[in-house]
């Protein structure tokens, strides 16, 4: 027998029912945050599961207006576009990115006619279609900054011609974002957003992405410190993010996401800016691993990593489960 007055505060007494939980929930995920990553290659009529990620394919240009189509269809806002480049095509300067053919403008075009109102975000990097697998330039060993940022602008002009909705800049490049404003703005494209990689790390967690593009093979035992930020800092990441905001940036991201949900949270207490969470690659296959042991529930796990992005302050996540998560919030999923 208890003490009737004991105890006055029942915090449980809202988590009692569906309704209720509902009613008083802090921080929701909606379709409405997504922005799904799918990947294209050379080649025709070719849907390729990508081994490193289950779940997710490499689309021949011809065909990868069927994922936006599905994307659409779930009322996804906005797709990525990730290339894998032939190896006959890949050199030293990345010459293919400003190839007016390449498949990145021949995706953005096969998008735009099958599903004009879908967003389309592409990086402006190198990466995929340099032979060192490096995101710039490289002269004696070191990535150069500024030479790479004049290939970054064309590029971006490139795929705004073709109908890019968001050029975004992942290569960490200092400068890069004021530029690429500049150069699109000169060529008309003032309407183009730019989505900075304002805090993107030298993470161990972009293995299966690169597998997915092709560019692990080419950096081999290389890394990209000389560029990508020391894990160990986050007062450095609010300056990279100042910055990208005094050059123009409209919106703002940190990559990856379930490691450094300080930033997250960091930047947008400090700048009420758009902020994207990437969910990246590695926390999307070692989710997916682990569900497919039946070492844990991925749906389960996966929606709990989705709302740890909106509860750390993230406006957008981009993320390899959009598809997913949106069939199970439309489904009514809680949780």
């Amino acid at each position: 027998m208890t003490n009737g007055a004991y105890p006055q505060i029942r915090m449980r007494r809202n988590r009692r029912d569906h309704w209720n939980r509902r009613l008083v929930r802090e921080n929701n995920v909606t379709v409405d945050d997504f922005i799904w990553p799918i990947f294209v290659a050379e080649g025709q009529g070719k849907k390729e599961e990508i081994d490193a990620m289950p779940g997710q394919f490499r689309w021949s240009p011809d065909r990868i207006a069927e994922a936006a189509c599905e994307a659409a269809d779930l009322d996804i806002p906005a797709v990525a576009i990730f290339p894998e480049i032939e190896k006959a095509k890949k050199d030293p300067d990345g010459s293919e990115a400003l190839n007016p053919h390449n498949i990145v403008v021949q995706a953005i075009k096969a998008v735009k006619a099958e599903a004009p109102d879908i967003g389309i975000v592409c990086d402006a990097a190198l990466d995929p279609f340099t032979s060192h697998g490096q995101d710039g330039l490289v002269r004696e060993g070191y990535v150069v900054n500024d030479e790479t940022v004049e290939v970054l602008c064309q590029q971006s002009i490139l795929q705004a011609d073709a109908g890019c909705d968001v050029i975004s800049p992942s290569d960490m490049m200092d400068g890069r974002v004021g530029q690429i404003r500049k150069a699109l703005d000169e060529a008309g494209h003032d309407h183009v957003r730019i989505l900075s990689y304002a805090a993107k790390y030298a993470s161990a967690y972009y293995m299966p992405f690169r597998d997915a593009i092709g560019s692990s093979t080419f950096l081999g035992q290389g890394d990209k410190k000389t560029y990508q930020m020391d894990p160990a800092n986050t007062d450095e990441a609010l300056r990279e993010v100042a910055l990208d905001i005094q050059e123009g940036a409209d919106m703002v991201m940190v990559k990856p996401s379930l490691p450094y949900l300080d930033v997250i949270r960091r930047v947008k207490d400090t700048f009420q800016m758009p902020t994207v969470a990437y969910n990246v690659s590695g926390e999307y296959s070692m989710l997916k691993a682990a569900g497919e042991r039946g070492w844990l529930d991925y749906d389960r796990a996966m929606m709990e990593a989705l709302i740890s992005f909106k509860r750390a302050g993230a406006d957008a996540i981009l993320t390899y489960s959009a598809l997913e998560a949106a069939r199970l919030i439309q489904c009514g999923y809680e949780g």
